[in-house]
């Protein structure tokens, strides 16, 4: 085991810090590739993991909004969503800025979608207490939509 190895566990930071200037000054053989690695590849699982978390409760919420909005709105007259409208708003921003920041996960939104659709049938469930059964068994709605800041599912 390399020192530097070794510092990956007593002094994350110091490692970061070493690692980067051995690559600056190209001393690559002296960089601790296996944590390098690990570490890159925890990277990308972490942003991928934040878009499917904020993709399922954004999900959820339309999910809600199409098929509860009515009831509650029927009920209720002074019910006008805005805490779901409000939820909408924050998580299209959130996606949006972490779309911008690593754009390669656009590519992988086909892939992400259906995962955060079944995580949101999930919570949107037990949120509502609608059954599973009556939500569609696959996301209904296309990314372009679900990006859409101005588009809300028909609450018929």
């Amino acid at each position: 085991m390399t020192e530097l190895s070794t510092l990956y566990d007593k002094d994350f930071a110091a490692w970061a810090r070493r690692n980067a200037e051995l690559l600056q000054t190209g001393r690559f053989l002296e960089l601790d590739i296996e944590h390098l690695l690990e570490e890159l590849t925890d990277m990308g699982t972490s942003e991928r993991n934040e878009l499917e978390s904020r993709l399922a409760i954004l999900l959820a919420h339309l999910l809600k909004w199409q098929y509860q909005y009515r009831q509650l709105s029927d009920r209720w007259k002074e019910f006008k969503g805005d805490r779901w409208r409000a939820t909408l708003i924050e998580q299209r921003n959130r996606i949006a800025k972490r779309l911008k920041k690593s754009p390669g996960l656009t590519t992988k939104l086909g892939e992400i979608i259906p995962e955060a659709y079944q995580d949101a049938v999930d919570l949107a469930t037990k949120e509502t207490g609608i059954l599973s059964d009556i939500f569609p068994r696959d996301c209904p709605y296309t990314w372009e939509q679900i990006l859409d800041d101005e588009f809300f599912p028909n609450t018929e």
